[in-house]
């Protein structure tokens, strides 16, 4: 059976058009099917996903899980804080970028928190021209071509893994071990008069969120006290309750968030973005089944309450969690395909087919997404992100530039995310508090947020904090941070 060759544009899938890129002598000679190489290392093709969330090595080159390097520190490269301009772009990606003020200096973006990745899909070569002679082993016992001595899926049949739940929101992922030391300090430093807040902060900011539980828990059994009540009586103000969004743990958190964001007149739509966009599909159902055992109520239906036409249906389908995993693989022929698809829905025509854009940025992972908007602008000479917002305003921009920024780069996403807290006259604590809180979660990624944070600002992202906080609410946001 012969398989019709790929559509135009896509020939030598990897590799640029002859005689254009990369310059005669520029590299040396292609090694066992590698072109062109970039510093020895592998060049991922075009589309397809980068390395785990929060782990990066710098851009370009995308290094495997557990091989990748965080921002550069400040001062590193000169006094422009970033290295020297790498060479052009490979063939298929735009010669500049959506965020053209700090794509090329800090690390390759990507697509998920979690580890647990499947390999990069790699579309064959032309017929005739798969496998290269003598490259690989004869096969054994069907596997063929084997790639690092793990089995290689069926060619058109790319098996997809599910991304597992966050940190925090498996009921299964619970710590065991002795928190007695822990609850015992809490409680001596909000026991007669006064409140200890250094110890506060010192033991709850850098809480694992798989050791709340079980902190809170004992707390209850050895002193006959709730840990949140106690924290009530005992703290006030945004300090309290940045102290409270840390013992309700991340799932909690972000049902705690949801509830604020639909209760009474109105709707904070910007806590419902943060929560909801671009989650896993498992983090999703964690999230809608825990909403219901604390709300005795479905949050479909109090999100169908709330909103209305088209923004309910953009939310609607991102509570099916039926996005692609971030495992599955980037077709080049689909990534075209959704590039025509949201131009024909937006530039296309006078006024945006708006159902058409959330249905394609809805479905897709953060890989595909980023594989399309690279591909938009590669062919339409505009970033995806400007397309959007001229067609679209209000909430519905907002919400779609968020999907875009998260397929790009989830740590300027958050750094964006948190200056927009920051700016304008007064500080809008409570949101500046729930993205802090959000981020520090992850460890790795709070670092990236700062690095990221500090190469679009040419700011410290603790200092721009100072400044803008004050007393144990300042230190509480600081110590997440650092």
């Amino acid at each position: 059976m012969s398989y019709p060759p790929p559509p135009a544009g896509y020939q030598n899938f990897g590799q640029p058009p002859p005689g254009q890129y990369p310059p005669q002598g520029q590299y040396p000679p292609p090694q066992q099917g590698q072109y062109p190489p970039q510093h020895h290392q592998q060049q991922p093709p075009y589309g397809a996903p980068a390395a785990p969330y929060g782990q990066q090595q710098p851009y370009p080159p995308q290094a495997p899980y557990g091989q990748q390097q965080p921002y550069p520190p400040p001062g590193q490269y000169g006094q422009h804080g970033y290295p020297p301009q790498q060479q052009p772009p490979p063939h298929g990606q735009p010669s500049h970028s959506p965020y053209p003020q700090h794509q090329q200096p800090y690390p390759a973006p990507t697509h998920s928190p979690y580890p647990q990745q499947q390999q990069p899909f790699v579309a064959p070569p032309p017929m005739g021209q798969y496998p290269p002679q003598g490259q690989y082993p004869p096969p054994h016992q069907g596997q063929y071509p084997p790639q690092q001595h793990q089995q290689q899926p069926p060619y058109g049949a790319p098996s997809t893994v599910p991304t597992p739940p966050s940190p925090g929101y498996d009921p299964n992922q619970v710590a065991h071990f002795d928190a007695s030391g822990p609850a015992d300090q809490l409680r001596k430093a909000m026991k007669g008069f006064g409140t200890d807040e250094s110890t506060l902060i010192r033991v709850l900011a850098h809480m694992p969120p798989q050791e709340i539980p079980v902190v809170k828990q004992t707390y209850q059994q050895r002193h006959r006290r709730s840990l949140e009540s106690d924290i009530k009586d005992e703290c006030s103000s945004y300090f309290e309750f940045a102290l409270l969004a840390i013992l309700r743990g991340p799932l909690q958190q972000d049902v705690w968030c949801l509830n604020d964001a639909l209760k009474g007149a109105g709707t904070k739509e910007a806590l419902l973005d943060d929560v909801l966009i671009c989650r896993s599909n498992a983090d999703i159902r964690a999230i809608k089944i825990a909403y219901q055992q604390t709300h005795r109520r479905s949050l479909e239906s109090d999100v169908k309450a709330d909103l209305s036409a088209k923004t309910e249906r953009m939310y609607s389908m991102i509570l099916a969690a039926s996005r692609q995993e971030e495992s599955a693989p980037v077709h080049p022929q689909a990534v075209d395909a959704d590039v025509m698809e949201l131009h024909r829905a937006t530039e296309a025509k006078t006024g945006a087919e708006q159902l058409t854009v959330c249905s394609v940025l809805t479905s897709r992972s953060d890989g595909q997404i980023r594989a399309i908007a690279q591909a938009y602008e590669h062919k339409y000479r505009r970033s995806l992100e400007t397309v959007i917002k001229n067609d679209f305003a209000g909430h519905m921009e907002d919400a779609l530039v968020r999907m875009i920024r998260s397929g790009a780069d989830k740590a300027m996403r958050d750094a964006i995310a948190l200056e927009e807290c920051m700016s304008g006259p007064g500080t809008k604590d409570e949101r500046l508090v729930t993205r802090v809180v959000a981020i520090h979660w992850d460890r790795a990624h709070a670092a990236q947020v700062k690095g990221a944070y500090k190469h679009r600002y040419k700011k410290d992202l603790i200092s721009r904090i100072r400044g803008e906080t004050s007393g144990d609410y300042e230190r509480v946001l600081v110590a997440m941070m650092e």
